[in-house]
């Protein structure tokens, strides 16, 4: 009789793993929060290390124009616009086509196509940026150097570079986009006599707007972030650029072609590690505007 109460009245096996899966789960948060935190303090301690050991001026290292770490002139303003500048227009070029790639393929082409391409997106988005750095040098570079002379090297090979790469993920999440509008909007519409194109234009783009930011944000986002490609493409010149065609060097090329040439300690290793701060801090800017697109997306809805 004992054994029956006990039974009846002990906890059950669901909430043994229940109590288990709630150790585990918290277990897992806090490994990742702890490997987080430690990122970000030893980022933030080797990147001020320039300023509070080496004594360089906060401004001067964010203004500066010459970048000559051999005598201790760290300027990191040609870095940083050159950055921003290739992010933004490879980002703004991408969008609409990705817009327009994504409209066809789930709301204008027949299902079939749409079977077909799909496959094709996401297997672009896996590409390693070592293919299209490659691409880049045997294809971009030699047409550049045909259409405008010069080398080919440049803000403008890089921009085409990342332009291939972050097409396919605008693309995809852009059709994951319009495929959570809800298809009673659809019909709705549909059945106030709109045509597909008006139900496009004044249902589907509007609700689903948060989505296609997002998709844009998160393209720029991995195209600010990109190293190997971009340096295998911008010529690596850490000067502000004049145009286009011209070499320049962005954050993440200065860091991958400098990181293995210094000596830890050294003021020329601090000013790398003060640059990966300010990608670190300018790539955190980037997620938290995506996570307010979709709050106020969410809010909208």
């Amino acid at each position: 009789m004992k054994k029956w109460s006990k039974q009846l009245t002990g906890p059950s096996a669901e909430s043994h793993q229940e109590v288990t899966g709630k150790i585990i789960s918290f277990l897992s948060i806090a490994t990742i929060a702890i490997l987080v935190i430690t990122i970000l303090v030893f980022l933030t301690y080797q990147g001020f290390a320039l300023f509070t050991q080496d004594h360089v001026k906060l401004i001067d290292f964010l203004t500066g124009q010459i970048w000559k770490p051999g005598q201790n002139l760290f300027g990191a303003l040609p870095m940083i616009v050159t950055s921003l500048l290739v992010t933004l227009l490879s980002g703004i070029i991408a969008l609409p086509l990705a817009l327009i790639v994504a409209i066809a393929m789930s709301l204008i082409l027949p299902q079939q196509v749409y079977k077909v391409c799909q496959p094709i997106v996401e297997l672009l988005v896996g590409i390693p940026s070592v293919v299209y750095g490659y691409v880049g040098l045997t294809v971009v570079i030699p047409f550049l150097q045909k259409m405008f002379g010069g080398t080919g090297f440049g803000i403008l090979a890089a921009i085409v570079v990342l332009f291939l790469m972050v097409l396919p993920t605008m693309t995809s999440m852009t059709i994951d986009s319009l495929n959570a509008v809800p298809k009673s909007y659809r019909m709705a519409s549909a059945g106030l006599g709109a045509t597909r194109w008006q139900t496009i234009s004044r249902i589907i783009l509007p609700s689903a707007k948060g989505g296609i930011l997002t998709a844009m944000i998160f393209g720029m986002a991995r195209a600010f972030g990109e190293a190997l490609a971009v340096q295998m493409v911008i010529g690596n010149t850490t000067v502000i650029p004049h145009g286009l065609t011209e070499p320049a060097a962005t954050l993440t090329s200065v860091l991958t072609t400098g990181i293995g040439n210094t000596v830890m300690g050294t003021p020329a290793n601090n000013a790398l590690w003060s640059l990966a701060l300010i990608l670190l801090v300018l790539s955190l800017a980037f997620n938290l505007l995506i996570h307010l697109v979709n709050r106020k997306g969410a809010h909208h809805s």
